[in-house]
């Protein structure tokens, strides 16, 4: 019976991630881009395989996989996603994990890891804004919440999924002994731990130019930095503070979309809608069918 389940479960997956790649298929534009990074990734996986690195053709693997989710979400929720977010969220996939992981843009371009962090509180905020203004103007749920409490909501979401994924980082560093929290070279440091009566005052220590790493069996490794070596926590404060900013982007963008009544085009275009039927799925003859939105007057501050 166990054996049954777990087959059946698979084939789930498999006719969820189907419908999905033919759903997907079915937007032109959007699917012009899936298949260009689809080759890419494709092309990538091969070209490691050969290399015997099976950890990045697994990589590879799950970068296919995560292109289909928007649409799966989609699907799974009844919402059309604009096509503008949908190939975002695939450019975003692909320049993180096979741009940013494999070919080593982390470490070869020092601002990559801060551009895709700022995406992604940009992309957090329009998904916790999106969100709440599905529930706030579908007749299913009587809300009428206000475009400043909207916003604050969307912000908060961000955060949230930001200070959730340091977490991840700091776990898997923790316990893999991987470095996705990235380390700096600092000249200076100022601890209370340095402190030789053990009290709580502050040594400062200034114009490092170099640190010694003693080992067990009393080998000392000068590091060769030019500094000390920050273990981190200027990565995570750094990660934080660009996610703040995409975050807070998007909140004002959201926040007069809902006093224009959805009138901004450029918010649009992050804004799912919920639906029926998919547009995809609608014969290109008849009229589109989306769920009736609540009329109300305009939210008030």
């Amino acid at each position: 019976m166990g054996v049954e389940f777990v087959a059946k479960k698979k084939k789930g997956l498999r006719a969820v991630l189907s419908a999905a790649h033919d759903a997907l298929r079915r937007k032109r534009v959007v699917a012009a881009v899936y298949f260009i990074l689809r080759f890419l990734v494709i092309a990538v996986m091969v070209a490691q395989f050969f290399n015997g690195d099976f950890e990045s053709v697994f990589l590879c693997a799950l970068t296919l996989v995560l292109f289909l989710l928007p649409t799966v979400f989609e699907r799974a929720l009844m919402i059309d996603l604009p096509n503008t977010m949908e190939i975002i969220i695939m450019l975003f996939i692909f320049a993180a994990e096979i741009l940013g992981e494999i070919s080593s843009f982390y470490t070869t371009f020092k601002g990559w890891d801060t551009i895709l962090h700022t995406l992604n509180g940009f992309l957090c905020a329009a998904i916790g804004f999106a969100l709440v203004d599905m529930l706030n103007r579908t007749e299913k749920f009587s809300l009428s919440l206000s475009p400043v409490f909207m916003s604050i909501v969307a912000f908060c979401f961000s955060m949230t999924i930001g200070v959730l994924w340091e977490f991840f980082e700091c776990g898997m560093d923790q316990l893999m002994a991987l470095d996705m929290q990235k380390d700096a070279v600092v000249h200076s440091i100022s601890s209370v731990m340095l402190d030789p009566t053990g009290k709580n005052n502050r040594v400062l220590i200034e114009n490092i130019v170099d640190t010694i790493v003693v080992t067990a069996d009393g080998r000392q490794i000068s590091l060769g930095l030019g500094g000390y070596l920050d273990i981190g926590i200027l990565d995570t404060m750094k990660d934080l503070f660009v996610n703040f900013i995409g975050a807070v982007v998007f909140s004002i963008i959201g926040y007069f979309y809902v006093k224009t009544r959805g009138k901004g085009k450029f918010a649009r275009r992050f804004i799912p809608q919920v639906v029926d039927v998919q547009p995809e799925d609608i014969d290109p003859r008849q009229p589109k069918f989306f769920k009736k939105i609540k009329k109300s007057s305009p939210p008030e501050e």
